[in-house]
């Protein structure tokens, strides 16, 4: 039977951590201002200059999803790559396995991808044009702007 005695380190651990943050939270309210600061503390400062344009806008939703979509299929290659080491252990019920968690992955992208995630930018829509050109077309042009030229 295991002794209780190699826990005692990590319990040791776990309340110095719990501590910690507890006493973090009680110090930072208690040496926090009590008064809210004055609208040029709030000012950002550059060297003295004072900023003639607003902030940039902040990150767009999408910015988020592609780097979730990243962390997905990191993921998904972490998993991978034991599974191609020991593939032929596994046998047929590893590839099922594996086979659902690329079907779901797959899914996940898909699902992004329909949202619009992957799209960066503003919509962008096609305004008709001039009709195609055709020899005809631009032979007329040709000689309506000589003709009027004249």
């Amino acid at each position: 039977m295991m002794s209780v005695d190699q826990y005692l380190p990590i319990l040791g651990l776990l309340i110095l951590g719990v501590l910690f943050g507890a006493g973090s939270l009680v110090m930072s309210a208690l040496l926090a201002p009590r008064k809210r600061p004055s609208d040029a503390k709030l000012a950002p400062y550059e060297c003295g200059i004072v900023p003639e344009i607003e902030p940039p806008q902040r990150f767009p939703v999408r910015f988020y999803l592609v780097a979730m979509i990243f962390v997905i299929f990191d993921i998904e290659v972490v998993f991978m790559y034991p599974f191609a080491v020991v593939f032929r252990q596994l046998g047929l019920f590893g590839l099922v396995e594996v086979l659902v968690f690329s079907l779901t992955v797959f899914g996940a992208l898909l699902f992004l991808v329909a949202e619009g995630a992957l799209s960066w930018g503003p919509v962008k829509h096609l305004v008709a044009g001039l009709p195609s050109r055709t020899s005809s077309s631009t032979i007329l042009r040709i000689n309506s702007d000589s003709d009027q030229a004249a």
